[in-house]
């Protein structure tokens, strides 16, 4: 219910970016105390880190031995873009679309890469597409959790066992929040700014032994640049995967990393993580069963988000609003959590549908949820009021 007085409590931490996102509960400059700053990442301690890294990621996510993990550039971004570059060809490649990034790999499969025999199967924002599509024969892209849409996949049972193709996940906003079924899966990829909080520019690379397989039989119709490059004389780069990465990475985000991952050993590894995120989502839901004016994007409870929880406005007199004034209310509402401090970067993304989109990945403390949703409430108040006054 719309309240027209401010809340009492505030949360803690305001910080509900989808990415960068928050950092673990407790951060302080402290954590990057051990950063090994001004040395070479190849020499053999900065090395060493690097490898802790891929080492910590591996055992806490429980990835099968026989996967190979990789640091590489460019966010969760550049581990896409280097799967997509790498791998495709061989085959036809469906492409699961249903919100903004996974757009963006449809993109690139079809208008860069050219594929000829590329299927984009694609549905709006809160809905999934149909996966019934996906041919199992054919290699299949797609994001685990829809970033800007708050819809995730359910499961992986449209991803057959004895599939011919590839499976390339795009995991960023789901690892470390959500099971992942590696069995399924043939290449997940994430970045550090995510679930664990860490800091931006720096993505990470599984492959299964399949696509370990494709790259040592597949080259690319197309020139590939450096930091795309995974392979050596048709072999695997082994050392990619050993911390010695393509590009020089900071040492200073490398300590904050393995601090996140520090933090998430503490909490349970990855079942109290999961649970941290779950909680987060399960308050917003409380929230929503008493709220008349908000409602998930996700239009499907089984596929509602615990990270990018994402919310649409649905009170009569915003939804009678053209698409001009519902983006000026829904930016008005956000502009109000920000100026009170209660809520930064809260909005909804700019290609979703008008709204709020609220980060609840495991480094957010569930009571801070609870404390902002009153807050949402306030501050809707004050846009439905300043929109009554408008049109009377």
């Amino acid at each position: 219910m719309a309240i027209a007085t401010k809340p009492d409590i505030r949360p803690q931490n305001p910080r509900f970016s989808s990415g960068p996102c928050a950092k673990r509960p407790g951060w302080t400059l402290d954590a990057l105390s051990g950063a090994l700053l001004g040395r070479s990442h190849r020499a053999k301690d900065p090395k060493a880190k690097l490898a802790e890294v891929i080492e910590r990621s591996q055992a806490i996510l429980g990835m099968p031995a026989d996967w190979r993990l990789g640091i590489v550039p460019a966010s969760d971004t550049g581990a896409v873009e280097m799967a997509l570059w790498s791998l495709l060809g061989p085959r036809g490649v469906d492409i699961l679309a249903w919100e903004s990034f996974s757009k963006d790999w449809a993109t690139d499969v079809t208008k860069q890469l050219k594929l000829a025999d590329a299927k984009v199967i694609s549905a709006g924002y809160g809905r999934l597409p149909d996966l019934s599509q996906v041919g199992a024969d054919r290699d299949v892209v797609f994001v685990w959790n829809g970033t800007t849409s708050g819809v995730r996949l359910a499961n992986a049972s449209f991803i057959r066992d004895d599939r011919e193709g590839l499976a390339i996940c795009d995991a960023t906003s789901a690892a470390f929040a959500m099971e992942l079924p590696w069995s399924k899966l043939d290449v997940v990829t994430w970045s550090w700014q995510k679930v664990l909080g860490g800091e931006a520019a720096h993505g990470m690379l599984a492959l299964s032994p399949r696509a370990v397989a494709r790259l040592e039989s597949h080259k690319p119709a197309w020139p590939m640049p450096k930091i795309f490059r995974m392979t050596k004389d048709g072999k695997l780069n082994e050392g990619i995967f050993k911390g010695e990465t393509i590009n020089t990475p900071s040492m200073l985000c490398v300590e904050d990393a393995l601090d996140g991952l520090r933090w998430a050993d503490s909490v349970g590894g990855l079942k109290g993580l999961v649970a941290r995120s779950e909680a987060n989502l399960a308050a917003v839901a409380r929230w929503i069963e008493r709220t008349p004016w908000a409602a998930f994007l996700a239009e499907d409870p089984a596929t509602r988000s615990c990270t990018s929880i994402c919310l649409k406005i649905v009170a009569p007199w915003f939804t009678a609003l053209d698409a001009e004034g519902q983006a000026a209310a829904a930016k008005k509402l956000a502009s109000l959590l920000e100026k009170e401090g209660v809520a930064l970067d809260a909005a909804a993304y700019r290609d979703a549908p008008p709204g709020l989109r609220i980060w609840g990945g495991a480094t957010v403390e569930t009571a801070d949820i609870e404390a902002l949703l009153p807050w949402l409430d306030w501050a809707f108040a004050q846009v439905e009021a300043d929109a009554t006054k408008k049109a009377a």
